[in-house]
C-alpha cells in the first residue's frame, strides 16, 4: 500500500478516488487496517475538495425563501419575525435590508444560521 499524504493535484485525487472506490462495495471494519485508511483516504479527499471547490454561504433572501419553503411558510407567516406584511415583501424581494432584529428573529425562530443572514445580498439591497 501507498503511503497517505495530502492530496496535492488532480492526479492524486483520481488515484485517492480510486482506491476508496474499491472499498465502497466492501467496506472495511471500523478501527481495522483498512478501515482506518479507508478514513483517513475519505477525509484526504474531503479535504482536497473543500479546498477546490468551496461552498459558501447562501444569498440571505434565499435563505429565507428556502426554509419558508422546507416549513411550507408563506410570507404571511414571517410577519412575527420582519413586520408587517409589506415589509416582509421589501424583504424577499430584495428591496429592504434585513435589520439585527429581525435576523436575530429569524435564526431563533426558524433555525436559520445566522452566517447565513448576516451576509450580504447578492444584488443591491436599498436600504
Amino acid at each position: 500500500m501507498k503511503e497517505l499524504k495530502p492530496i496535492r493535484n488532480e492526479a492524486e485525487y483520481r488515484s485517492a478516488l480510486a482506491e476508496i472506490s474499491k472499498f465502497i462495495d466492501n467496506e472495511p471494519t471500523p478501527g481495522s487496517k483498512k478501515g482506518d485508511r479507508f478514513e483517513m483516504l475519505l477525509l484526504l479527499v474531503e479535504s482536497y475538495e473543500a479546498k477546490l471547490y468551496p461552498i459558501s454561504s447562501p444569498d440571505p433572501i434565499e435563505a429565507i425563501k428556502f426554509r419558508m419553503e422546507q416549513a411550507g411558510l408563506k410570507p404571511k407567516d414571517l410577519q412575527p419575525m420582519i413586520g408587517g406584511l409589506n415589509r416582509v415583501y421589501e424583504i424577499l424581494n430584495g428591496k429592504r435590508a434585513l435589520t439585527l432584529k429581525m435576523i436575530w428573529n429569524l435564526h431563533t425562530m426558524l433555525g436559520i444560521p445566522a452566517e447565513s443572514l448576516i451576509r450580504q445580498p447578492d444584488e443591491s439591497c436599498v436600504v
